[in-house]
């Protein structure tokens, strides 16, 4: 049977890898871009978030059976992390009554293995808080004092925080819904095209994220497992943050952590 499945950032990259696939399952796909896609909005302000869910909720006829969140900036600037944590929660909150319509829901996250990296702590918390205020003025201020590349890896230990703590929440997981962060390592894509032709930060990202099996990933080897995710014979995984990073995190961290 097709499915109805909302992706965001679906133009490019990992988004448009999951669109592939998911058409070629016979699934029906609603993507979520600034341009290009069946929802254009910009998922960086609170109005476009509230346009895109509208505009979801009407072509779905009120159901939704999968939501992937692709749509993400890692280049710092005051954007990213409205985008990447608000671009991301607040489009999965106001999807959830449709979500909970379908026979079998699934909710997959684009996280990262930078949020194994260090992090502005009270970024994190702001962003966990739903406090766009307070993040945006804690993100210029990590910009003045140079620190913006904290910025990335606080928006993705936020969103995968936020998954941890929302799959078991009242209205998700006892309402038939599985919410789960697939976090990748390097991804051949246009976000990292331009640092991986630069000698010095290729050097930089190898050594911050070591992938010993198969090396960097094409956005294809991310999507297959996000439409693993997406299965509903796939019924008792959720709150789960699921590295395919090619070992990084089996690496960078200790055994004992897991």
């Amino acid at each position: 049977m097709s499915r109805l499945i909302v992706i965001t950032g679906a133009a490019s990259g990992i988004g448009a890898a999951v669109r592939q696939l998911m058409e070629e399952r016979g699934d029906r796909v609603l993507g979520v871009d600034l341009k290009g896609t069946e929802v254009s909005a910009d998922l960086g302000t609170a109005a476009g978030r509230a346009q895109a869910v509208a505009e979801i909720l009407d072509a779905s006829g009120g159901v939704v059976d999968g939501v992937v969140t692709c749509a993400g900036l890692s280049n710092p600037s005051p954007a990213l992390p409205p985008v990447n944590y608000f671009g991301t929660t607040e489009l999965v909150s106001g999807l959830r009554d449709a979500l909970a319509a379908a026979p079998a829901p699934r909710v997959v996250l684009v996280g990262s293995i930078s949020a194994t990296q260090p992090v502005d702590q009270a970024l994190v918390d702001a962003l966990l808080a739903g406090d766009a205020e307070e993040a945006a003025r804690l993100t210029e201020a990590a910009i003045a004092d140079g620190r913006p590349q904290q910025l990335y890896p606080s928006s993705k230990s936020a969103v995968a925080q936020w998954a941890r703590r929302t799959a078991v929440a009242p209205g998700w997981a006892d309402a038939g819904i599985p919410i789960n962060v697939v976090s990748p390592g390097v991804v051949l894509s246009p976000m990292t095209a331009n640092l991986i032709k630069d000698p010095k930060m290729k050097q930089v990202m190898d050594s911050a994220v070591p992938m010993p099996l198969h090396g960097y990933s094409a956005p294809e080897d991310i999507a297959r497992v996000i439409g693993v995710l997406l299965s509903p014979e796939i019924t008792h995984v959720t709150g789960q943050v699921i590295y395919v990073d090619g070992g990084a995190e089996a690496t960078l961290r200790p055994a004992s952590h897991f």
